[in-house]
């Protein structure tokens, strides 16, 4: 159920294709809620036929046209709402800490292959999430631009300000995956040696 709300989300900055979403959630949304065009396209249909999105044709090209979405009231009053729910926790359902708790079972040369490339993702992951960062601060990411284009100074503020504090938990959260890791290759080299 969160894509829906990540849709909103992103859609209240400004209308946007499907095309244009597809880029702009890969950009941004896509860091807190990993969806492929697979998934967003049929819930794009299904949020407009529940009335919480509405859609134009545009023109694409020479003679075709193209749905461009924007957000209904009801859409936002849906949003707003779920925005003010409480949170419930769901537990963790993670695969590298479930191999983690059985790597004796593996061979060391594979646990650590295996927490090697861990580790690039994360270090991948990092930076990409600190240049976004560095783009929120300076206003200069296209989704938030779009979004804060048409806000109050005040509520551009409370915008920019709760973006960076999403990307600092995650910022944490890659940092902690990589101390993890580190702690991982030091205790196969403590057990099993070079």
């Amino acid at each position: 159920m969160s894509l829906r709300y990540a849709l909103i989300a992103l859609l209240t900055g400004r209308p946007m294709t499907g095309y244009d979403i597809s880029k702009s959630f890969s950009r941004s949304v896509a860091h807190v809620w990993h969806a492929p065009d697979s998934q967003i396209y049929p819930e794009l249909n299904r949020m407009e036929r529940d009335g919480l999105l509405a859609s134009v044709e545009v023109p694409w090209g020479k003679r075709a046209t193209k749905k461009e979405y924007h957000v209904t009231d009801a859409g936002l009053a849906d949003f707003r709402a779920w925005m003010e729910s409480p949170l419930v926790p769901q537990r963790p359902r993670d695969p590298a800490y479930l191999k983690a708790a059985y790597f004796e079972f593996a061979d060391p040369a594979a646990v650590r292959e295996q927490l090697r490339e861990q580790q690039e993702y994360w270090e991948e992951h990092l930076a990409m999430l600190e240049r976004t960062r560095a783009t929120l601060v300076d206003r200069s990411h296209p989704t938030l631009a779009a979004r804060i284009a048409e806000l109050t100074e005040r509520d551009a503020e409370l915008a920019v300000r709760f973006k960076i504090y999403a990307y600092d938990g995650l910022i944490a959260r890659a940092r902690t995956e990589l101390a993890w890791i580190e702690d991982g290759l030091a205790l196969v080299e403590e057990l099993h040696g070079s």
